[in-house]
């Protein structure tokens, strides 16, 4: 059930008729079962871009007929925020809002419009202060401040680190490349907007069901901004209509309609227009990218200097972990021995950045395999064939640390290769058509928890009834990703009976486990983790019981198809119902726990926990694209697509899961951007939104997405349940830089940014007809202050996993010495 459907249970609704006030069924329902009446919610937004509030002026609203409360950032002393160093943002802003669109105040009443009526009633006075628009500007006016709290100006995270001597590796090279790349931000664009619906259960406790894809995490900061006891809150993740990541952030919203419904005794709801959706944010970060990569006359990276920089808007949200994403991860799909990457991240009057499908890893993916693109165009070598011959090694370790299980890379490249006709089409179709390949790889769950604790990441308890049926509880949230099949199948695989004898209850911290939520691609690896070991200890009661009963020993016992029997012996078998009596007559009511804690990062250094995972995935992806070259339109006819899956628990999920990253890196790579402009100064020079709404917002239909030929690689990994590896994240990563490698086979000109606009083509080919570089891009990167990097020798030349306060120095151990454990 949607959240929206879930939230109107108790509803109830006016609607004018006439000019009349027509009584709904759902009114009539709560008028007759005496229940308390359902009131709505609305949220009135900063028109200023950045300013003080020196005054706010409720009377008004609070006089208007059918207004029951008015809220504003007074109500609110404490603040939020998802990562425990970056709490910074407030449920309503008190006294200083930094993007149009910041909330300032809320209205309750009896009704949405009567809300909407009255939030216009409501004056408020700012003092104006100066705009920061954009990371340079960010950079270059440090005493325009957003935040108090920053070391220096509007930089808000700043970091760098060295895994062996880069620039030493830079000198010995064949070749030195060196590039900028830009990737605009974007939306989530789920299909459902959010919504939440608070209620007081009568004791002074609080209950709230929200489209959140963390309920976990979300629980905790209620706790903390409501200053009540967390034993004392329950919040329900109802079902999302997509989430993206757009929903892993707690949201001011939730805040304050929680806070209404228990000062008033009565439930409270919002649900946010998609306008509001736009404000909320919290998506793709725009990042402006420098690499200079050196290479060996075959291709071979030798090393590579990475540097980033992130427009992280108006407040931390994921920020610290995204800073890290736009590098962290880079040595994993190909194996480059010294690795050093910059990144910072500046605030700006702007909506929040946050996490999107890939987090952080989208943007240095695609700035990496353009320039691979050049790279082999420069050497007169195959695109594929330059990724094929350095892939990283299956358990392995990277020069960052990070290890590596499985990794079906270099068959993805094979298959998709060999299904696209690639040697027959690259550099070899008409003028106009091309093909461009990229490859990537993503993490199965980070390995470490977002606030610092020992527990495990995720908790299952099993309830086995005496009918046979078997109730799974765990605090994980089905956001449409196929969490609760992949739950319920896992017990049935490991109790030898059907998924339709299990019932899955999850993402209501009242009363299942913790699990940390749904980001990450950490479900399947976490949660069936848990799973596994609850159903593994239920299997092993039922396997005790009915070795008893049938008087054979239990490592005869087999479970299968419902049925619980001796192998060998068909006579000696019971039903799956049958066992659950005998072993509830023996051991009593019958319930087992399961929990999944990820292994320790190899790495010691101070940060080494971002970006270690229990295991990687891998995905190659060839894109054939048409280009008029009088429009600079472009047509994908067919994609081909290669994911490491480790093992598809359920295919048609997977395949699922592939196109969806398809469709969501297509709309990136061709037309999708969140983008600002000025008001005139005599508008208040504010920055506002340029497309705030579906209507303007460009994004693929049906109508753009082409065929899409899917190739699941299985290579079971042994940290994942049944060999399960992610699918939700992993296969959007390649298609963008593939797209554009595509338009340079087709038409000779790179785009260096994303979204590939055909204005942006027209351009390139317009100054290759003039015999200028044919190329649309960044032209500069500017002066960031990065720090001395922390040093750290890889594994590969000795390195022990600790920072090193000498780069000069001998390592630990020699290299030949250096292992994975």
């Amino acid at each position: 059930m949607s959240a929206t459907k879930k939230l109107d249970v108790i509803g109830h609704a006016r609607r004018r008729v006439d000019g009349r006030e027509k009584v709904t069924g759902q009114q009539r329902y709560a008028d007759d079962m005496k229940l308390p009446r359902m009131l709505h919610m609305k949220l009135l937004r900063s028109s200023q871009a950045h300013a003080l509030i020196e005054a706010i002026d409720v009377s008004r609203a609070k006089a208007y007929p059918g207004v029951h409360l008015v809220l504003t950032g007074k109500d609110f002393p404490v603040s939020f925020g998802m990562m425990p160093v970056a709490q910074d943002e407030f449920p309503l802003a008190p006294e200083h809002v930094r993007y149009v669109g910041d909330p300032v105040a809320a209205v309750v009443a009896k009704d949405e419009q009567t809300a909407g009526e009255a939030l216009a009633l409501i004056e408020v006075k700012y003092k104006v202060l100066p705009t920061i628009a954009t990371p340079e500007e960010a950079l270059a006016q440090p005493e325009a401040r957003i935040h108090d709290y920053t070391d220096v100006g509007n930089i808000h995270r700043n970091q760098a680190f060295e895994f062996g001597d880069v620039t030493e590796a830079l000198a010995k090279s064949d070749h030195i490349f060196e590039d900028l790349f830009f990737y605009e931000g974007d939306n989530h664009m789920a299909i459902e907007q959010h919504a939440s619906l608070a209620s007081s259960e009568g004791d002074g406790k609080l209950m709230l069901w929200s489209s959140t894809q963390d309920p976990h995490y979300l629980h905790r900061q209620l706790a903390r901004v409501l200053q009540m006891s967390a034993a004392h809150i329950r919040v329900v993740a109802c079902d999302n209509g997509g989430g993206f990541g757009g929903k892993c952030d707690p949201a001011g919203h939730e805040f304050v309609v929680s806070k209404a419904a228990l000062m008033l005794g009565r439930p409270v709801k919002i649900c946010l227009t998609r306008e509001e959706v736009f404000y909320l944010h919290r998506s793709r970060h725009p990042v402006l990218m420098k690499f200079r990569t050196g290479v060996t006359n075959d291709g071979k990276i030798t090393g590579m200097h990475l540097q980033t920089l992130l427009d992280g808007g108006a407040y931390g949200s994921h920020g610290p972990a995204s800073t890290f994403y736009t590098g962290v991860l880079t040595p994993l799909t190909y194996e480059l021995p010294r690795f050093k990457f910059d990144a910072c991240r500046v605030f700006t009057n702007k909506p929040a950045c946050g996490p999107k499908r890939g987090h952080g890893t989208p943007q240095p993916r695609f700035g990496q395999e353009v320039q691979l693109d050049k790279i082999a165009e420069k050497l007169k070598l195959d695109p594929a064939d330059l990724r094929l011959n350095m892939v990283t090694k299956a358990n392995s370790l990277t020069a960052s640390w990070l290890k590596i299980g499985s990794n079906g890379l270099a068959e993805c490249i094979r298959q998709v290769v060999e299904g696209s006709g690639w040697k027959q089409k690259h550099g070899k179709l008409p003028q106009g058509r091309g093909v461009g390949i990229a490859c990537s790889s993503y993490m199965c769950g980070a390995g470490v928890s977002i606030y610092w604790n020992k527990m495990p990441h995720s908790g299952v308890q099993l309830a086995l009834d005496r009918s046979g049926q078997v109730t799974v509880f765990c605090g994980a949230t089905e956001i449409g990703q196929g969490s609760d099949d992949v739950l319920a199948a896992v017990v049935a695989e490991t109790l030898g009976i059907s998924t339709k004898e299990v019932r899955v209850i999850t993402g209501d911290t009242g009363i299942t486990p913790i699990d940390l939520g749904s980001y990450s691609s950490r479900v399947t690896i976490m949660m069936g983790n848990a799973a596994l070991q609850a159903a593994g200890r239920a299997r092993d009661m039922l396997v005790e019981a009915a070795a008893e009963k049938l008087e054979v020993l239990p490592d005869s016992i087999v479970l299968s198809r419902g049925r619980v029997f001796a192998a060998g012996d068909a006579a000696k078998s019971m039903s799956f119902a049958e066992a659950v009596v005998f072993a509830e007559s023996k051991f009593g009511t019958l319930g087992t726990v399961g929990s999944y804690t990820p292994p320790k990062p190899p790495g010691k250094f101070k940060a080494a926990g971002v970006g270690p995972s229990p295991a990687y995935s891998f995905s190659a992806c060839v894109v054939e694209v048409e280009v008029d070259e009088h429009t600079g339109w472009i047509t994908v006819p067919k994609i081909w697509i290669a994911h490491d899956i480790g093992r598809a628990l359920n295919p048609t999920i997977a395949h699922g899961q592939v196109i969806g990253g398809v469709y969501m890196g297509l709309g990136e790579a061709l037309m999708e951007e969140q983008v600002f402009r000025r008001l005139p100064a005599k508008l208040s020079n504010a920055l506002v939104h340029k497309i705030p709404s579906m209507l303007e917002y460009k994004t693929i239909t049906t109508l753009e997405m082409p065929e899409v030929e899917v190739f699941l690689i299985e290579d079971p990994e042994p940290n994942c349940p049944f060999g399960g590896k992610e699918v939700g994240q992993g296969p959007l990563l390649p298609v963008m830089p593939a797209v554009a490698n595509a338009v340079f086979d087709a038409v000779g000109v790179r785009i260096d940014e994303v979204p590939i606009t055909p204005e942006k083509i027209l351009r390139a080919l317009h100054l290759k007809r003039e015999g200028k570089n044919p190329r649309v891009g960044p032209d500069h990167f500017p002066d960031v202050p990065y720090p001395e990097p922390t040093f750290v020798i890889p594994p590969a030349e000795g390195g022990d996993g600790n920072e090193s306060k000498d780069p000069n120095r001998k390592p630990a151990r020699s290299p030949a010495e250096a292992t994975v454990s």
